[in-house]
């Protein structure tokens, strides 16, 4: 069966219905009206290069010998339009804005801009509403790396009519002065962005990734969207972001489909999609290789949160692969508005240091509630602490290193306390770990309410070396830990097995219920 997840005038994604994360059990051909147009080894496929208002029929032809077939009819546009019609040369080395940007104020609502191959150097650009930007094959959107010439924007902009604040930029959880993005759209509605070409952010031959901590203001994303409605990213490359890659921010129903976000293992801050405070986020078919998590939900520190009271809601993560970040997927820290509703399935993770991530500590507030975060079907390798829920985190604020977050004590429960709920983990296969199989610490005084581990197993290399399995003050060093939970009032574990854990294979501290079922002693 295949599902489709995207038709737009040109370009359609598609997505085979089985259960092996990421890869399909087999390649397969594709032939489209009857001729040859690819071979693909993954669960979500692209065609690109159709004709709007067209009837397709795509047949796979499997490695067995199997087939399957989907027909479909490409969408409508009101036109379509070259940025060369407005002068861009394409050529890496003339700027391209003013001709990219008036390409994109000019383009009729419903209309498609189309990037033929080349190179664009850019400042950053402005989306508008009902507008698709097309990257073809060779294509590249290249960020210019003259930063005194990036505008800076104000966090929060004041109306002198009505003395109502404006939101316009933000980083990190606050509503601060930042770079404008190469790409940025704000209050925009139905904007895709498509096609096989890339968008590099180019950090790596500019100074973003050096000295940022001394920048008059945060550092630009490559795409970043402002309450944005109704958003398509599809099949195109991100690269090289000065900061976070992609950074959807108090948008609704973002898609981000069939896409590769890249950057240096090396870079800083360098996540991969970071959705802040959205409702309605699917991430699904994507390959993340970045310098930090490779997708962080998050929803604002303490400030924001209280302001808008808008929690990360309604995401699904699908047929993923993760590798080099520090987390593969990862909730918070600037989790103030809560996370709720999060599913995470048929993903793969390579080499990143931590899998499933979730991060925390006192000070994110009351209405920092994660709850019904759901983890299934998971394949992990060389991932050096599978599964980790921290609520002492110890980094990105400047109290971070201060005694109420690191206290032992059982403190008061007040409105600085954030609340974990329920969280499920199932059926995972994890190779070659080496600091902790589940590291799970809590807070003493608001203990994480529920944990479920179901059908996991985890084997240790052979070559493991210690670490910290979390970011939190006075934290040991482990090596080869098992299932490690503190602070949970509820846990099941069920049909987990463990291979090359030193030491006690379960270890559970102050927590009110443990069942287990199943659970490999040996």
């Amino acid at each position: 069966m295949i599902k489709l997840l995207y038709r737009g005038s040109s370009t359609v994604c598609f997505e085979l219905q089985g259960t092996e994360p990421h890869f399909s059990p087999e390649k397969y051909r594709v032939l489209l009206n009857g001729r040859e147009y690819g071979q693909f080894a993954t669960n979500v496929f692209s065609l690109y290069g159709l004709a709007p208002e067209t009837d397709y029929r795509a047949e796979l032809l499997f490695a067995s010998g199997d087939t399957d077939s989907v027909s479909f009819r490409t969408a409508g546009e009101t036109c379509c339009l070259s940025v060369r019609d407005f002068g861009a040369v394409g050529d890496g080395v003339h700027e391209d804005t003013a001709s990219i940007q008036a390409a994109i104020n000019m383009l009729p609502e419903g209309g498609r801009l189309t990037f033929p191959a080349g190179t664009y150097l850019t400042l950053p650009l402005s989306l508008k509403s009902r507008v698709t930007l097309e990257l073809q094959e060779g294509a590249t959107i290249l960020g210019s790396t003259d930063r005194q010439r990036y505008p800076i924007l104000t966090g929060l902009a004041r109306d002198p009519v009505t003395g109502r604040q404006v939101p316009l930029a933000a980083f990190e959880g606050l509503e601060r002065p930042a770079y404008q993005s190469l790409l940025q759209g704000a209050f925009c509605e139905d904007v895709a962005i498509v096609g096989p070409g890339s968008v590099d952010g180019n950090a790596q031959n500019g100074d973003w990734w050096h000295g940022f901590e001394h920048f008059p203001a945060a550092r630009p994303r490559v795409l970043f969207l402002n309450r944005c409605q109704h958003i398509t990213l599809h099949g195109v490359t991100v690269l090289n972001g000065p900061a976070w890659n992609i950074h959807p921010f108090f948008s609704k129903d973002v898609s981000v489909l069939d896409c590769r976000v890249i950057a240096p293992k090396d870079s800083p801050n360098t996540d991969g999609c970071n959705p802040e405070s959205c409702d309605t986020v699917n991430i699904i078919g994507c390959h993340f290789s970045v310098g930090d998590d490779c997708i962080a939900i998050k929803s604002g520190k303490l400030e924001m949160a209280a302001k808008y009271k808008a929690p990360a809601d309604r995401y699904t993560i699908r047929n993923c692969l993760m590798e080099f970040g520090h987390g593969a997927v990862t909730l918070g820290s600037e989790a103030s508005g809560g996370v709720t509703n999060l599913s995470v399935t048929q993903c793969l993770f390579r080499e990143t240091d931590r899998g499933l991530r979730i991060k925390s500590r006192r000070g994110r507030g009351k209405d920092s509630v994660i709850n019904n975060v759901l983890f299934d079907n998971i394949r992990m390798d060389k991932v050096l602490t599978p599964i980790v829920i921290n609520l002492w985190y110890n980094c990105c604020d400047p109290d971070a290193h201060d005694e109420y977050v690191w206290s032992r004590e059982k403190l008061p429960v007040d409105d600085r306390t954030p609340h974990m709920g329920s969280f499920a983990f199932r059926n995972m296969e994890c190779t070659d770990a080496e600091v902790a199989a589940c590291y799970i610490d809590g807070l003493t005084e608001c203990p994480i309410e529920s944990v479920e581990l179901e059908n996991i197993s985890v084997s240790f290399s052979d070559k493991a070396r210690p670490g910290r399995p979390a970011m939190q003050e006075f934290a040991p060093e482990r090596c080869r830990l098992g299932l490690y939970l503190d602070n949970v009032r509820k846990i099941r574990v069920k049909n987990v097995k463990l291979r090359g854990v030193e030491g006690q294979k379960l270890i559970a501290a102050h927590c009110d219920s443990v069942e287990t079922e199943g659970f490999d002693e040996d």
